[in-house]
């Protein structure tokens, strides 16, 4: 028995987190959901056998996963029912489930828990590091995942993406904004996130060029790949290729390479000029 409740990509994720707990460690029940209000809503429900735990919502220290929550680490009890450790303020939902074996994991997001995943079987059941690495891991990755979210959506509001006209000190912010936008893409998995990103950097790029002066001597059209466009968008920061390097998870020899191949589509002899003839031809800000 499956139950989620689909609305918008956050729970989306949850449900694929909570598919992988399930497929990926050795406990038959996983559940979860995202803090909203000061309250975590379980949205996702995988290998129930009743309905009990629909409509579950806790609160930060009240049972199991409100202590993990505030605690900021995981939580687990081989006996849920006669545990003395924990409030039992959803014994109806946890017991009625029949749950006995339960682990706690918290969504941690810039030092605060941001929801909790559940792992539960209904029999007594060992809990070590085989079961709670992967478990761990599926967390780190939704809180990851949930990072990323936060700082595009804080950048799409920041960004006064007006056609007024910029300051040096604006477009350097931009062009900052556009660099790192390009990094947090490469991390991104999600085709629909990806997308949104895409997106955004294209409203950067519009905005660059009606705000650049007009050019002389424009270059034929000319595709960088991914990879080269984020290299080039840090060097336009005065980064050094160690720099681009540690801030792409880059080799430096490969980061040398995307210049070198950059550099050869755009026909420049330096990255400089590179740089500026990328944004004379509408591919960086």
């Amino acid at each position: 028995m499956n139950t989620t409740i689909t609305l918008d990509p956050d729970t989306d994720l949850v449900a694929q987190a909570v598919r992988e707990l399930s497929a990926r460690t050795r406990f038959p029940v996983a559940f979860g959901g995202l803090i909203e209000d000061g309250i975590v809503s379980v949205t996702s429900i995988v290998g129930n056998r009743t309905h009990s735990l629909e409509g579950l919502k806790v609160r930060p220290e009240r049972g199991l996963g409100g202590r993990a929550m505030t605690e900021l680490r995981p939580r687990m009890t081989n006996d849920y029912g006669a545990s003395l450790h924990i409030t039992h303020d959803y014994d109806g939902f946890v017991l009625g489930e029949g749950l006995r074996t339960l682990l706690a994991l918290p969504i941690i997001v810039n030092g605060r828990s941001r929801g909790v995943l559940y792992a539960g079987a209904w029999s007594e059941s060992p809990i070590g590091g085989v079961t709670t690495a992967p478990a761990m891991t599926i967390a780190d990755s939704v809180a990851s995942e949930l990072r990323i979210r936060d700082e595009v959506d804080r950048r799409v509001e920041s960004m006064n993406l007006s056609t007024s006209a910029f300051t040096t000190s604006d477009r350097e912010q931009l062009r900052e904004s556009f660099a790192e936008l390009r990094s947090i893409a490469g991390e991104v998995d999600e085709p629909a996130l990806r997308e949104r990103l895409s997106r955004l950097e294209n409203q950067l790029l519009a905005v660059a060029g009606e705000q650049a002066p007009a050019t002389t001597g424009a270059i034929p059209t000319v595709r960088l790949s991914p990879r080269e466009t984020d290299v080039l968008a840090c060097a336009a920061l005065g980064c050094t290729n160690a720099e681009i390097a540690a801030q792409l998870g880059l080799r430096a020899g490969t980061v040398k390479a995307y210049l070198s191949t950059a550099m050869s589509k755009l026909d420049a002899s330096t990255r400089h000029s590179a740089v500026t003839r990328a944004r004379r031809a509408g591919l960086l800000p």
